[in-house]
């Protein structure tokens, strides 16, 4: 664990939340474990006309928070417990776009995007969470591609931000977000360093990491997962896509890019706020969106600031799409940044997956996307000027609207 001091707080907001790491105060560790309980679920309660829809429970699974098979054998309902070249010199060109005589391009975005907000499932004597920093990990992955349910679960809120060890957390699964949830399994989370790397994510504690079992493989298509852990009732959501190699994509910074500072989340957050979005940024991401392209946000922001991001993107009327901050406490900025980014890019690339338009605002976004190596006219930076890679500059979104607006249609409608 490290440290929260409450002495760095307003230094960190004003900073765009990057100072420095600090160490965290030691706490009680559990070794992670695997479990089956009794899957009984209630619906959740609501104050709306729509009913929750109640999960299915046909055989889900436990876990270990690696994998999604119960090795005992036992089924879902037994109550038993058991441990266990130089930049600048090569382009790379982004994926053929190209529609090719009527046919749609694999992986593009062609029905409206799935709005996942189905109300969750509860479990037998869920309270109101104990706060609500946890967070999901959203992930692109590509047909047959292993697939993991990834999340932190924190407790006390902020600045503490104190990791959960060792408690149970269940998962449920609402494929292709229809609406309907069923029982996905159980995994523990982990106490720091128990777990390898999964997905580039590294075990700060606190993390479940469960892996999909082949019965339950997820289809291509958008799918929302939602855990609860047991006690804290803290609870994550995260959207997982299944797309194929090569699907069409576009990734956009945050801060500075679509929000009207860099700082404007930070004093924001202290106002209870969410950030305006600059003039005309919606409407051209979403004119994207609509011919195909696949949104990712891609944010150097600190790791807990997973819900008011997700929020950000809704409420200010962007598309929805895949969604990472950093994996840390205090986010990066500068060299940092860049190389948190540079990583994230590497590990689409890996996956068969280049985007086709990028979008930042500052030196260290130009600096990651060099490491992309598509073309410089794609990498877009709001009124910033890219002396050294040569990326596009704009001044305003609406410059991108008539190009976009004509750009073929990916899915040949």
């Amino acid at each position: 664990m490290r440290a929260r001091p409450i002495a760095l707080l307003s230094s960190c907001l004003l900073l765009h939340l990057g100072c420095g790491d600090e160490s965290r105060p030691s706490m009680d560790t559990e070794t992670g474990a695997q479990i089956t309980v009794d899957t009984a679920l209630t619906e959740a309660g609501s104050d709306s006309d729509d009913a929750t829809a109640a999960p299915t429970t046909s055989g889900g699974n436990s876990g270990t928070g690696t994998t999604g098979q119960d090795p005992t054998g036992m089924s879902s309902e037994t109550a038993d417990i058991t441990t266990a070249d130089p930049p600048g010199t090569t382009t790379t060109d982004p994926p053929d776009t190209t529609t090719g005589g009527g046919d749609p391009v694999p992986g593009a975005l062609c029905e409206p995007i799935p709005k996942c907000d189905a109300a969750p499932p509860t479990i037998p004597g869920q309270g109101a969470p104990e706060s609500d920093l946890s967070r999901g990990r959203d992930m692109f992955y590509v047909e047959g591609e292993e697939q993991w349910v990834l999340a932190k679960f924190t407790k006390w809120g902020f600045p503490a931000d104190k990791d959960i060890e060792g408690s149970a957390v269940h998962l449920f699964l609402d494929r292709g977000c229809a609406g309907v949830w069923e029982e996905l399994g159980i995994a523990i989370t982990t106490a720091e360093g128990e777990h390898g790397p999964v997905q580039g994510v590294d075990d700060s504690g606190g993390r479940v990491y469960y892996k999909i079992s082949q019965s339950d493989e997820l289809e291509p298509g958008r799918h929302r997962v939602h855990g609860v852990v047991e006690e804290f009732w803290n609870t994550v959501d995260l959207i997982i896509d299944v797309v194929p190699a090569g699907a069409p994509i576009f990734v956009s910074d945050v801060d500075g890019t679509l929000t009207t500072s860099e700082n404007e989340e930070a004093w924001d957050f202290l106002l209870g706020d969410i950030p305006d979005a600059n003039p005309f940024a919606p409407e051209a991401l979403s004119l994207l969106a609509s011919k195909g392209y696949r949104p990712m946000y891609l944010t150097a922001r600190p790791e807990w600031l997973d819900h008011r991001t997700r929020e950000f993107v809704a409420l200010r009327g962007f598309p929805a799409g895949i969604i990472h901050t950093t994996l840390t406490y205090t986010g990066g900025m500068g060299d940092t940044a860049a190389a948190y980014k540079s990583g994230e890019f590497q590990l689409l690339k890996d996956k068969g997956l280049v985007p086709t338009w990028l979008f930042g605002n500052k030196d260290s976004d130009a600096e990651a996307f060099e490491s992309t190596m598509i073309p410089t006219d794609h990498r877009v930076l709001f009124q910033f000027t890219d002396a050294v890679h040569g990326a596009r500059r704009i001044d305003s979104y609406q410059e991108l609207l008539a190009e976009f607006e004509a750009l073929p249609d990916l899915c040949d409608r």
